[in-house]
């Protein structure tokens, strides 16, 4: 997806150019709520994520798409763009890291994906199905973009719900601490040299889920 992202927004930093300083991160804000998945053995299948996209970059994206009605974007209409970002997530991991026991859980490629329109901004729908159920008493998920270049924010009411986990299943929910400050003091170059090439952990949303 980031290669999509950061080709809108190098067309968009050439416009704001003269309004922010180009090494600026984060670059693209997307507020999320998210799914973790179970079989009905118990197992966690995956991820269902909803994510949505900050005003400015979806104005941009949507620039040039052409459409039955102005100003009204339809499933359909927005089909190639969400098949666009949604098989660019591999090579980034999907921004999604699930651990158990130590050990990091993969997941397939995205399936059930559509973007939809809620009038000012584009929001992507995904799941995201593990390679193999995970039958785990501790489960730790993170969500973020290590390089930074896209902040991810938990929404603010009920984030992240369980589907079909054991009875007794308990969730916590840690989230960062704002850090763009802190990354817009730091040159471009830094998160392309390798430097902070994890920078984004820092500010990792963090979800853990102990069952019984």
């Amino acid at each position: 997806m980031r290669r999509a992202v950061r080709a809108a927004v190098t067309g968009l930093a050439l416009l704001l150019a003269c309004a922010a300083p180009a090494a600026a991160h984060p670059h693209v804000f997307v507020t999320a709520a998210s799914e973790i998945i179970y079989a009905p053995d118990g197992a966690m299948t995956g991820v269902r994520h909803v994510w949505t996209f900050d005003d400015m970059f979806s104005a941009y994206a949507l620039q040039g798409l052409e459409t039955k009605t102005k100003g009204v974007y339809t499933r359909d209409e927005l089909k190639d763009l969400a098949q666009t970002n949604v098989e660019s997530l591999k090579e980034f991991a999907f921004f999604t890291f699930a651990k158990s026991g130590g050990r990091k859980s993969k997941f397939n490629d995205p399936v059930d994906y559509y973007l939809d329109y809620n009038g000012t901004a584009l929001v992507l729908h995904f799941t995201l199905p593990l390679r193999a159920p995970l039958k785990t008493k501790q489960l730790a998920l993170e969500i973020y973009d290590p390089s930074y270049f896209v902040d991810f924010s938990l929404a603010k009411d009920n984030p992240i719900q369980l589907v079909g986990a054991p009875a007794g299943c308990k969730m916590a929910i840690e989230r960062p601490n704002d850090g763009s400050a802190a990354a817009k003091k730091l040159d471009e170059s830094t998160f392309t040299d390798g430097e902070n090439s994890n920078y984004g952990a820092m500010f990792a949303n963090k979800i853990t889920v102990d069952c019984p």
